[in-house]
C-alpha cells in the first residue's frame, strides 16, 4: 500500500478556501489595465494621413502656380516612369520645345508673344515639379499602406477605405493627364475647364477623406472602441453647397473668368453683367465666363452661410473646430475679392486655392464632430 507523508492540520487548504482564493485573483486582474498589443497603434495612423494631406495641400498649391502660369501643357506627353527625369541636355531641352511647339497654346498665343527656349523651361519647370510631387504623394501612401498591412497594423472595417483613398489617388493621376490631353489639339489654347474641375475637385474629395479617416483612427486609439462617424444631414446640405461654390470657382479658372471683372461688388458697373444667352441656358450656365464669375462671386455668400451654421452647431462640441471653419471662410471671402480687384495676381489667386483647400479640411473636421456625436 502506498505511503503519505502526513499533513498537519495547519497546512491543510479546504477547497472553499481555494475557490475564495480564486475568485479573489480574478477580481485583481480584472482590474489591471488593458494593455495594448505591440505594434503601430491607431494614431501612428492617423498621423501617417495627416502627414498626406498636407502634401496634398502642397499639390494644391504647386497645381495653382502650374495653372496660373500657363505651364499645363509644357509637357505634352504622360510617362509615369521616364516622365520623373526632367531633360538632362540641351538636345532633351530642345525635343521638348518641338513638341510644344505643336501645339495650339504656342501657336496662336505664347509663340506669337516671343516664346523662346529659356521662357519654356520655365513653365515646363513647373508642370514637371507639379508632376513629380503626384508621384512623391502616390508613394507617400502607397509604401506605408503596405507596411501597415503587412504587419496586421489596420483596424478591422479600414483596410477598404484606405484602398479607396488609394485609388482615388491614382484616378487623380489620370484626371491630370486627361485634363492635359484635353488641350493639345492644334486648335486649342487651353484644357477642357471640366476636365479641370474634375481634376481639382478630385484632390478636395481625397484631401477630405484623409482628414476623415485620420479624425476617425485618432478617436480609435483615444477611445479603443467605437464605430466610424457619419454624415449627417446638415452636413449633406452643407457639403453639396461646398461642392457647388468649389465646382463654380474651378470652372472660372478653367475659363480665365477671374479676369471679366476687376471690380467689386459691381461688374461692368452693375449688379448683374451682360450675358451670352443665345446658346441656350445651358451653354451660359456653363461656358459664358462673364455668368460664372457673377455665380461664383454670390454663390459664395450661400456657402458662408451654410457654414456659419454648420460652425455654430459644431462649436458646443469643439470649439477649435469652430473656430477653424469660421477663420477658412473668412480668409476666403477676402483673398477672393482681393483677387478679383488686382485683376488675378499670381500669389493672390495661389493663396484663395489654397484656402479653399484648407476650407474643405475645415468643413471635414466640423462635419466630423457631428457625425461623432451622431453615432
Amino acid at each position: 500500500m502506498a505511503r503519505r507523508l502526513p499533513t498537519k492540520g495547519k497546512l491543510a487548504i479546504s477547497p472553499a478556501k481555494l475557490q475564495i482564493a480564486a475568485t479573489m485573483v480574478a477580481q485583481a486582474a480584472s482590474a489591471v489595465p488593458h494593455q495594448p498589443q505591440a505594434g503601430p497603434r491607431p494614431l501612428a495612423l492617423a498621423r501617417w494621413l495627416f502627414a498626406v494631406a498636407v502634401l496634398v495641400l502642397v499639390m494644391v498649391v504647386v497645381g495653382g502656380i502650374t495653372r496660373l502660369t500657363e505651364s499645363g501643357l509644357s509637357i505634352t506627353q504622360w510617362d509615369p516612369i521616364t516622365g520623373a527625369l526632367p531633360p538632362l541636355n540641351e538636345a532633351d531641352w530642345q525635343a521638348e520645345f518641338d513638341l510644344y511647339q505643336q501645339t495650339g497654346e504656342y501657336q496662336n498665343v505664347t509663340g506669337p508673344a516671343g516664346m523662346d527656349l529659356a521662357a519654356f523651361k520655365f513653365i515646363y519647370f513647373w508642370e514637371w515639379f507639379h508632376r513629380l510631387l503626384g508621384r512623391v504623394i502616390g508613394l507617400a501612401f502607397a509604401l506605408p499602406l503596405a507596411w501597415y498591412w503587412l504587419r496586421g497594423a489596420i483596424p478591422q472595417g479600414y483596410k477598404p477605405r484606405l484602398v479607396a483613398l488609394l485609388a482615388l489617388g491614382g484616378m487623380q493621376g489620370a484626371f491630370g493627364w486627361f485634363m492635359v490631353r484635353s488641350g493639345l489639339g492644334s486648335e486649342m489654347t487651353d484644357v477642357s475647364h471640366f476636365w479641370l474641375s474634375i481634376h481639382l475637385l478630385t484632390a478636395f474629395v481625397t484631401l477630405g477623406g484623409l482628414v476623415w479617416t485620420a479624425l476617425d483612427l485618432r478617436q480609435l486609439d483615444a477611445e479603443g472602441r467605437g464605430a466610424p462617424a457619419r454624415f449627417n444631414g446638415l452636413s449633406w446640405i452643407v457639403g453639396i453647397i461646398l461642392f457647388l461654390q468649389l465646382l463654380l470657382g474651378a470652372w472660372v479658372a478653367g475659363l480665365n473668368a477671374g479676369l471679366a471683372s476687376d471690380t467689386w461688388p459691381l461688374m461692368q458697373g452693375q449688379l448683374v453683367p451682360e450675358a451670352d444667352w443665345s446658346r441656350g441656358a445651358w451653354w451660359t450656365f456653363t461656358h459664358d465666363p462673364f455668368w460664372l464669375h457673377f455665380l461664383h462671386r454670390w454663390w459664395a455668400w450661400v456657402a458662408v452661410a451654410a457654414l456659419i451654421v454648420l460652425a455654430r452647431r459644431v462649436k458646443p462640441l469643439d470649439r477649435r473646430a469652430s473656430i477653424a471653419i469660421h477663420s477658412a471662410f473668412g480668409v476666403q471671402i477676402l483673398l477672393g475679392i482681393a483677387t478679383v480687384m488686382t485683376g488675378v495676381d499670381l500669389w493672390l489667386a495661389v493663396a484663395h486655392q489654397l484656402v479653399g483647400a484648407l476650407l474643405v479640411a475645415a468643413f471635414a473636421w466640423g462635419a466630423h464632430v457631428l457625425g461623432r456625436v451622431r453615432t
